[in-house]
């Protein structure tokens, strides 16, 4: 980005304001100006507003033949509940890049759910002087790719209970007639999604006047087993008392009464496949190959089955474009998909990043971000991400706290909410450095990926210059390529300048190709007892619910998938309260679902909450509007 006219200089205060009036307090550029930055013309994006802008796909086949940029993930160490700065620090790592070593950058982030935006975690658009702008934008409906994935999602599950609904009442006969219905010829004919179902049941057939009996039946009748859907509806709310619900209790539903559940909205299999679609007819063959659930015979029943898959591509067809934001100080931001990070792989999108890779071109930077600590965000970056994209980053950074390492030291336990204990706020190196073996296994799980590793340390105004010291040197022993100590949050890209110089340096250095952890050809529990080694355990165990889902998926054909392990992000373990580095455990599988649309398998150790619920004072006590000026308040 050199000697851009876009980059502008922050005035910092000290202490640093709310992070809603930080971003008050700079006036963002017109869209237009960050995307002539990267040589996009009008032609490549639709504005949405002022302020942000769809970057069209077509951009990818534009400049198919250009060089990529060096690719970064920004993954973090085994956090408190409070959070760790990761993205934060991917945000202050790119206005360092940009704003101060003049390169050329692009960062890539997720979209946050307004879920908890209203709940009680807040947005997530960075903080204090490294954020993306504007964020209330950001962190409320953006270009609607979140209402698009809910209306999708909900359209697939109407289309399951209907089918239910009318088989129950007709005929395979009356069914075919009413699926193909006559022209005003008088004649009937398959639509043309109808042709992928007859293909799966090898009926070559053009017809629907040529099937046998048996063929009508096989075509008209999906014989969906109720008890087998997996399917749920969604909203981008988090609503507790919609966790389990019955639907068909209206009198002209006949009495079809099901039991079944809402999810958050970014929990939908949708979700993931936004994330991890490489083109629109990717998406179009993924969206299609969602298996919501069983036949009564066993069989796997997809979108397609439903005619439902073109429907869905249609939803979604703005939605697979990026949209380009901005930072603090000028540099751009793709901001595109929000899968969880437990049930899904909770990365940002492949398309966001293989466009950021063009645009910032050779010796050019994308910094992308990875949801919860490095043993699921990076370990699903690499083994899910990566595999589906073809892409290799040279570089993965660490985030992690002084805070952070003092309770996987043995310290007390950190709340969400409440004061912090004594033992976070004064020095005490050696907690410090008891803790630092979390770090440790993070660093070296991270770099047998063949990345050269940077660990940046996110500085509090707490933290003592021997406690950041023993971190830099736990970290270089651990095999880390550098370690950083970092006031971004506080100072903006001036604070990550020491961290973008040693991530250009360990993208110029690394030496390595990728290495994944396990391959796709080897079973399911391989590959679940490959992921678990790297948490430290010495086994797994699976409950009979466990082992019978991995030989359905086996039998289905499933088990060439990757996997994306479901585990609490608050230890290596399946306990939260382990904390530093445990081994020897025993990792229990409760069980095991598959995204098939989205391309994984994903094992569940433990319960896991795919609808979040309100605490007694959610954060939407503080949000408001100006009505003076139109301004929101209260974002945090």
């Amino acid at each position: 980005m050199s000697a851009s006219k876009t980059l502008r200089k922050l005035e910092v205060v000290s202490p640093v304001p709310a992070d809603i009036d930080v971003a008050n307090s700079v006036q963002p550029l017109h869209i237009s100006e960050i995307a002539n930055e990267l040589n996009l013309t009008p032609n490549h994006y639709d504005l949405y507003g002022k302020y942000k802008a769809k970057v069209l796909l077509s951009v990818i086949d534009e400049l198919e033949g250009s060089g990529d940029g060096y690719y970064v993930v920004v993954g973090g160490i085994t956090p408190t509940p409070l959070g760790e700065g990761k993205s934060t620090t991917t945000v202050g790592l790119c206005q360092a890049l940009g704003a101060f070593l003049d390169k050329k950058v692009v960062t890539c982030l997720r979209q946050p759910s307004q879920g908890p935006t209203f709940g009680i975690k807040g947005g997530a658009a960075g903080g204090g002087y490294s954020q993306v702008i504007p964020m209330d934008e950001f962190n409320l409906h953006l270009t609607g790719d979140i209402h698009a994935i809910t209306a999708a999602n909900n359209l697939l599950a109407a289309a399951i209970d209907t089918r239910i609904f009318h088989e129950a009442s007709q005929s395979d006969k009356a069914l075919l007639n009413r699926l193909c219905p006559p022209n005003k010829e008088g004649k009937r004919s398959f639509s043309d999604i109808m042709f992928r179902r007859l293909k799966k049941l090898g009926i070559s057939k053009t017809k629907p006047e040529d099937l046998t009996p048996q063929e009508v039946k096989k075509f008209a009748r999906l014989d969906i087993n109720p008890e087998s859907i997996t399917w749920r509806r969604v909203m981008d709310v988090n609503d507790r008392f919609l966790r389990k619900i019955t639907v068909g209790q209206g009198p002209e539903e006949k009495g079809m009464v099901r039991e079944t559940g809402f999810d958050i909205s970014v929990a939908s299999e949708i979700m993931a496949v936004l994330a991890l679609t490489t083109s629109l007819a990717d998406m179009r063959e993924r969206l299609g190959n969602m298996v919501i659930g069983n036949s009564k015979a066993g069989d796997p029943v997809t979108a397609d089955d439903l005619g439902v898959g073109g429907a869905l591509t249609v939803l979604m067809k703005d939605a697979i474009n990026p949209t380009l934001m901005q930072t603090l100080e000028g540099t751009p931001v793709l901001v595109h998909a929000g899968p969880f990070a437990n049930i899904a792989h909770g990365n940002s999108s492949i398309v966001a990043d293989k466009i950021a890779l063009k645009l910032v071109g050779p010796g050019g930077f994308v910094v992308t971000e990875a949801g919860f600590g490095a043993d699921i965000g990076t370990e699903k970056f690499m083994n899910i991400k990566c595999r589906y994209s073809g892409l290799t980053p040279q570089c993965a950074v660490i985030v992690a706290t002084i805070r952070a390492l003092k309770m996987h030291g043995g310290g007390p336990e950190v709340v969400a909410g409440k004061p912090l204990d004594r033992a976070y706020l004064t020095e005490n190196v050696a907690l410090v450095e008891a803790g630092c073996v979390n770090l440790s296994r993070h660093i070296s799980n991270t770099k047998a990926y063949g990345v050269n590793v940077v660990v940046a340390v996110n500085m509090f105004s707490t933290d003592s210059e021997a406690e950041l010291n023993a971190v830099r040197n736990a970290a270089l022993a651990a095999g880390a390529y550098d370690a950083v100590v970092c006031t971004h949050h506080a100072h903006g890209g001036k604070g990550a300048v020491d961290l973008g110089i040693a991530v250009q340096r360990a993208c110029e250095n690394v030496t390595q190709p990728l290495k994944f952890l396990y391959p796709l050809d080897i079973g399911i529990k391989e590959k679940i007892e490959a992921i678990a080694k790297s948490y430290g355990a010495s086994g797994v165990e699976y409950s009979e619910q466990a082992e019978k889902q991995i030989e359905l998926y086996t039998k289905q054909g499933f088990s060439g998938l990757p996997i994306c392990m479901a585990k609490t992000q608050y230890s290596f373990s399946h306990t939260p309260s382990e904390k530093g580095a445990p081994t020897g455990f025993v990792l229990p599988i409760r069980d095991v679902r598959a995204s098939i649309g989205a391309g994984f398998i994903y094992p569940l150790v433990g319960t896991m909450s795919t609808m979040p619920g309100l605490p007694t004072r959610p954060c939407f006590y503080e949000i408001d509007l100006d009505t003076a000026t139109g301004k929101v308040i209260g974002l945090s």
